[in-house]
């Protein structure tokens, strides 16, 4: 059988931008499984969540924003590292980028090997690569939990760490007064999960949980449709929470017996196929997936770097 496609490399189709206006000032653009983003509106300021991969890209949903409201861009929320989530910062003008501690320091670590393998995975995403001036740093950053007051009778954005998941520092977006909830890459609402990064066992676990503690009546995954009331709220959860579950059962059964990370491929594809084959980027993201948490089984506790030549490696490896 050829190999596949390499990862997204021939997902050339525009996605529909969606933009939803949540409650009063809280606005979420969604793409058909392309990155959501997101903004809410403080009493004179803009908290915007996410900035897409490019500052081209980025302009563009911001002159979509700018048919709501025209007030200035004081913080720009970043939920983790990942190139097609921060690359874009650039067109915001922001006056603070905040993220978690830890995403400052994978920045540091592995964000320019990041930014050529997500590019290269999926580079319709990235509109005019040559806008990004460089990588996204924080200006500021926080370990477990931060407010932001958004003035007069707006009430407070909460951003918050619930654990390790996605990857090491990912934070939520939570609005209480609303009970809106920004969950970046920690929930996808049908549409698979890439989890090269993750931590699995501590994100199906008690992350997850936290999450659901929140009790968000609406919620904004990484991908997909905004989840409305408890139902689609909890049933996104658990859509993340058994994609991932099937995953540890059969990775860890294969694992355990010896097999090979091929062999732990095929399994839990055969496993996942059925239920989620269907949806956004699932063949880009399992080869990935499956070689992160094989590396789990066999004691690598923090996850290897992705670089463009390993990304190639990995997918003959598996896909095929």
């Amino acid at each position: 059988m050829a190999t596949k496609p390499f990862a997204s490399s021939a997902d050339t189709a525009a996605k529909e931008q969606t933009l939803e206006v949540l409650a009063d000032g809280v606005y979420a653009l969604t793409a058909e499984g392309d990155p959501n983003v997101g903004a809410i509106e403080g009493e004179d300021f803009l908290v915007a969540f996410e900035a897409l991969a490019t500052p081209t890209a980025a302009r563009d949903w911001l002159a979509e924003l700018r048919k709501h409201t025209d007030k200035p861009v004081r913080y720009l929320v970043l939920s983790h590292y990942h190139a097609v989530r921060v690359l874009g910062a650039s067109a915001f003008d922001a006056d603070i980028v905040l993220t978690h501690e830890k995403t400052h320091e994978l920045i540091r670590e592995r964000g320019k090997e990041d930014w050529e393998s997500e590019f290269g995975r999926m580079p319709r995403l990235a509109k005019d690569a040559g806008s990004v001036p460089g990588l996204t740093w924080p200006t500021q950053t926080f370990a477990d939990r931060t407010t932001i007051d958004l003035g007069g009778d707006r009430g407070e954005l909460v951003l918050q760490y619930l654990g390790r998941g996605h990857t090491e520092g990912d934070i939520v977006a939570w609005l209480p007064r609303h009970k809106i909830l920004f969950a970046g890459d920690l929930v996808e609402a049908q549409a698979a999960l890439y989890t090269g990064d993750a931590f699995h066992h501590d994100w199906a676990g008690a992350t997850l949980d936290g999450v659901k503690a929140l009790g968000a009546e609406m919620l904004v995954g990484g991908r997909g449709a905004v989840s409305r009331g408890r139902t689609e709220v909890d049933a996104a959860i658990e859509q993340t929470r058994g994609f991932l579950n099937v995953m540890i059962a059969e990775v860890g059964a294969v694992h355990g017996r010896g097999g090979t990370l091929k062999e732990a491929f095929d399994a839990t594809h055969a496993a996942l196929v059925g239920d989620y084959g269907h949806w956004p980027i699932f063949e880009h993201c399992l080869p990935f997936d499956v070689s992160r948490l094989w590396d789990e089984f066999s004691g690598i506790e923090r996850p290897i770097i992705w670089t463009a030549e390993r990304d190639r490696q990995v997918w003959d490896q598996l896909q095929s």
